[in-house]
């Protein structure tokens, strides 16, 4: 099977650009709800990496004299992330997209060139999975 049958498109996805400043990101995943999202190049548009909450947290925990006015000069790039999600590419195996989506919520996805494509959710790959166990 394709993976990318599973794709939610770049332009139906929440991301930042890794030189957002820190209160903007702070204030995307608020508004959606989400505790990490993808962070790709404003230039190039590859993917740079995923931000969590748990990351902006560490931040603030760290520079005790953080507040909203200078939030808005530190850029996102600058923070210090625990892990990033792993992407696959375009034309990757299912295996590959499995083993990845057991070990995060969301796979971003990227082409030859390593522009961010958009994401395949785990939510997805499970609702798949359960409709075609569901049918047998």
């Amino acid at each position: 099977m394709n993976i990318l049958f599973f794709l939610k498109p770049k332009g139906e996805c929440v991301y930042v650009y890794e030189d957002d400043p820190f209160r903007q990101v702070l204030e995307v995943m608020e508004k959606h709800r989400y505790s990490s999202i993808p962070m790709i190049s404003r230039t190039t548009g590859a993917y740079k990496g995923t931000i969590t909450e748990g990351d902006l947290l560490w931040y603030v925990k760290n520079h005790c004299d953080l507040n909203l006015h200078n939030a808005e000069d530190i850029r996102i790039k600058e923070i210090k992330r625990h892990r990033d999600n792993q992407p696959v590419s375009a034309g990757a195996k299912m295996e590959d997209l499995i083993s990845k989506v057991v070990q995060q919520n969301f796979v971003p996805v990227i082409d030859g060139q390593k522009c961010f494509i958009g994401i395949i959710t785990r939510k997805n790959v499970i609702e798949y999975l359960s409709e075609k166990t569901e049918k047998k």
